[in-house]
């Protein structure tokens, strides 16, 4: 049997959760590995709840200088994220906060509080210069935590007030729940909209993205924001060599019928503990392609897993790589998209916020 089908120890396919185990954390001093006996009879659970803890923040703004992003300012709510997509590239940095990569990473989540707070600060310094932040660069902020912290609506209100652009990608329906600010945001030209759709297969979805919004449910997203005039276009991401590649030309020409004006596309990432949890959703989900599919990574990834190079990590390379790109264009074209442009938000009309201090002015 090939490295590709053998399913780690203690891998469990559990209700609504994506990844099948917790690999070990790379930054703890010690190992453990279960061993049976034959004496320990408990099986453990197939639904797993989850755990939310609240962390004060120690500042708001995450800055990164990567020339694959168009973006150099985020802001991130939420460590973690509930909605268990087995290949988000944000599962090794859970480890940072001593947890797994893996179970942990959608079942014990951190909610960061006082961000508006640190934000008002960071944007009020006199140096700040006006340019669009992103929401969320790790974690998605509409993730079901969302609906009772609402910490994304505040930041929202507060960007508005102060007439500062920003960029949203999500794959949650609770976005609409924010219409209200959106559409006064875009009457601005103060906000453009990203819905990453990867598969049109509800069965695949179900086990690939286990909480995040249907698909049908994130075309509406992409109807109601377009027919509200909030700029709105559509992420396919990743596309999955072997499993969601073939689906290119109809999640745009869907896109497009919603109302989305542009499209871009990115390659399946591994980075880290992402690629053994993969590997394991895999064989336990589609283990007569599980061969293939590894086999086309790393053909797109130079014999690798992963490869973590700027302007490498995001479209990889090969023939593969190239027919992807070919067949993205031609039907883009077809169906009249754009390709995504981040420019052209208003950072003229900002408007820097009152610090407490200013208050006694």
């Amino acid at each position: 049997m090939s490295d590709s089908r053998a399913l780690p120890r203690g891998s469990v396919v559990h209700k609504g959760r994506g990844a099948t185990f917790d690999p070990h954390n790379r930054f703890a001093p010690s190992v453990s590995v279960e061993e049976s006996d034959g004496w320990w009879q408990e099986h453990a659970p197939l639904s797993l709840a989850t755990e939310v803890r609240e962390e004060p923040s120690k500042s708001a703004l995450a800055w990164n200088s990567s020339p694959d992003l168009s973006f150099d300012r985020s802001l991130n709510p939420y460590r973690g994220c509930e909605h268990g997509c087995i290949y988000c590239f944000a599962r090794p940095s859970h480890a940072y906060w001593d947890m797994s990569p893996g179970l942990d990473f959608e079942t014990r989540l951190i909610a960061r509080t006082g961000m508006l707070e640190h934000l008002r600060d960071e944007l009020a310094k006199p140096g700040y210069v006006c340019r669009p932040i992103n929401l969320s660069g790790n974690t998605d902020c509409y993730q079901p935590i969302e609906a009772r912290y609402r910490t994304t609506r505040s930041l929202l209100a507060f960007l508005l007030e102060c007439r500062h652009p920003v960029t949203l990608v999500t794959k949650g329906s609770l976005v609409l729940r924010d219409l209200d600010l959106l559409k006064q945001m875009a009457e601005h030209r103060l906000v453009r909209v990203l819905v990453s759709l990867t598969s049109l297969d509800g069965d695949l979805k179900r086990t690939l993205e286990p909480r995040a919004a249907s698909p049908q449910a994130r075309l509406k997203v992409i109807r109601e924001l377009s027919a509200a005039g909030v700029p709105v276009g559509v992420l396919i991401s990743p596309v999955i060599p072997g499993l969601t590649d073939h689906e290119i030309e109809r999640l745009i020409e869907a896109a497009r019928g919603a109302g989305a004006r542009t499209a871009s596309w990115m390659l399946l990432r591994l980075p880290r503990e992402v690629a053994p949890l993969f590997q394991a959703w895999l064989v336990a989900h589609y283990p007569e392609r599980a061969d293939k599919v590894m086999s086309l990574i790393r053909q797109c990834r130079g014999g690798k897993t992963n490869e973590a190079a700027f302007g490498k990590r995001f479209r990889g390379e090969g023939v593969f790589v190239d027919m992807i790109e070919q067949r993205f264009k031609r039907a883009s074209r077809q169906w009249g998209m754009q390709p995504r442009a981040e420019q052209g938000l208003n950072t003229r009309d900002f408007r820097p916020p009152r610090t407490q201090g200013d208050l006694f002015d």
